[in-house]
Order: C-alpha cells, then sequence, then structure tokens
C-alpha cells in the first residue's frame, strides 16, 4: 500500500471517529451480549443491550479495533439507540454493500458510514469494519429469544 492509500484511507474523519468512540464500558444487566472478532487482525468488539418496546433501549461496547474497526464501532455506537432489529439489519445490509458491491453510503441514521467508502478498495480491512454492526445484531437476536447474555 502506497503512502497516498494509507493517508486516503486513514483519513482525519476516520481518525476522527476512532478517537470518540460512544457508549464504551459494559451494562449492569444485558439482554444481549455479543463479541466479534476478525481473525485477519485480531480487532475485538464486544457488545451489550437492552431492549424496550422492540428498541434498543441502552448500549455498551468494548472496541479493541484498528482505526478503521474504531471508526465504525463509533458510527454504531452513536446510531443505535432507538433502532429496532430490522433498522440495525438494514444498516448492516447498507454498509456491506458499500464496501462489497460499490454501493451508495448508507442513510440516516447510518449515513456516518461514508466516511470508511475509502476502504472499499482494501477487502481485508471490512471483516474488522462489519465487527460492531455484526456484533450488534447478534447480542439483538440474543435478546429477541431471551438468552440471558453473560458480560462480553
Amino acid at each position: 500500500m502506497s503512502d497516498g492509500d494509507l493517508l486516503q484511507l486513514y483519513s482525519a474523519r476516520i481518525l476522527a471517529l476512532a478517537a470518540d468512540i460512544p457508549r464504551i464500558g459494559h451494562l449492569a444487566e444485558p439482554q444481549g451480549a455479543a463479541r466479534r472478532r476478525a481473525p485477519l487482525c485480531g480487532s475485538v468488539v464486544g457488545v451489550e443491550l437492552r431492549l424496550k418496546d422492540g428498541r434498543v433501549a441502552d448500549f455498551a461496547q468494548d472496541v479493541r479495533a484498528c482505526a478503521l474497526g474504531q471508526a465504525a464501532a463509533a458510527v454504531v455506537g452513536a446510531a443505535v439507540v432507538g433502532r429496532t432489529p430490522e433498522e440495525v439489519r438494514r444498516g448492516r445490509d447498507a454498509l456491506w454493500a458499500m464496501l462489497r458491491e460499490g454501493g451508495e453510503a448508507p442513510a440516516a441514521p447510518w449515513d456516518g458510514f461514508a466516511a470508511l467508502i475509502p476502504a472499499r478498495e482494501h477487502p481485508n480491512r471490512h471483516g474488522s469494519i462489519m465487527l460492531a454492526i455484526e456484533a450488534t445484531i447478534e447480542a439483538l437476536d440474543q435478546a429477541r429469544d431471551g438468552k440471558k447474555a453473560a458480560a462480553t
């Protein structure tokens, strides 16, 4: 990867998102929790959440990832509260289409993922970018199924 490619990939916007990840920590009694790891780079994201009336009511995350994974976790942390599981799935699908199929950046509230458009050209980074939203969906499935989750 050339220096120019690195500068484009690790833009000021991505680094700003990575430096300010919301909802870091743990919940006292999560209804759902999941931990995802990207085998290629070793990035790990754990999430915990609670639902109320079919929507994410509370959310916490533990992020040990590269700048791209951290930036994606920042977008998830800022957007997820108040969302239904289906809205989160649509955000995940739009992010995946943006990265793998050259699709448009996701619509609000997931529009922060647009900062990750330069990562399209780096498929080896896609796993880290997907961690936070994939872990969130897994935790949502646990909460829906009534499985008591352990803290991540």
